[in-house]
């Protein structure tokens, strides 16, 4: 050890412990004042981004539940009534989630089969599988809660093929071959 370092913890012995109470009692109260200031701005970014459906105190809206399942992607939906028309997926509109119109207009079918397009809102979470799947998934579980919402909305759907769970999954591999069906190319020699 070099003298320096003897020196250092030489002063370091010779501070006394109300010292060091009082410091601690500093970085204490430091801390403290810190979590106060914080807590307060957290406050303020709620109070501006709270969503008035949910929070300051209002009643929560009760909806009605269903699940829809397509491949590997299972959805559950939540059909408020008395919406707008208003369709969420994973916490985004829809039409941003879904990547083409096509799968917009997969989500938005049911509801405008039966003319309640503009009338219900959907919150839809989702996970698994592509987007295709997802749509579908979604597509399929919206029409559950319509049915929920009135028995006679079943049979357009019913019609439409709505209400019909594609049971269609990728088939598993199976030894010996290269996917589930396809075999290895033959060779004459």
């Amino acid at each position: 050890m070099t003298a320096e370092t003897k020196k250092t913890k030489k002063t370091a012995k010779k501070v006394s412990p109300i010292k060091v109470k009082a410091s601690k009692k500093k970085v204490k109260e430091e801390k403290d004042e810190v979590r106060r200031i914080e807590e307060a701005e957290r406050k303020k970014v709620e109070e501006v981004f709270v969503r008035p459906a949910r929070g300051l105190g209002e009643k929560k809206k009760s909806y009605l539940y269903a699940v829809g399942r397509r491949k590997a992607a299972i959805a559950k939906i939540k059909l408020y009534k008395n919406g707008k028309g208003i369709i969420t997926v994973n916490g985004k509109l829809y039409s941003e989630y879904f990547p083409t119109d096509e799968l917009e207009q997969i989500v938005s079918a049911p509801m405008r089969s039966v003319g309640q397009a503009d009338k219900v809102d959907i919150e839809a979470k989702v996970l698994g599988g592509g987007p295709r799947g997802q749509a579908e998934a979604i597509r399929l579980g919206i029409a559950r809660a319509l049915v929920q919402l009135n028995i006679n909305f079943k049979k357009n759907l019913r019609k439409a093929g709505f209400l019909t769970r594609d049971p269609r999954v990728k088939e598993r591999k199976k030894p010996g071959l290269k996917r589930a069906r396809r075999a290895p190319q033959w060779q004459k020699r």
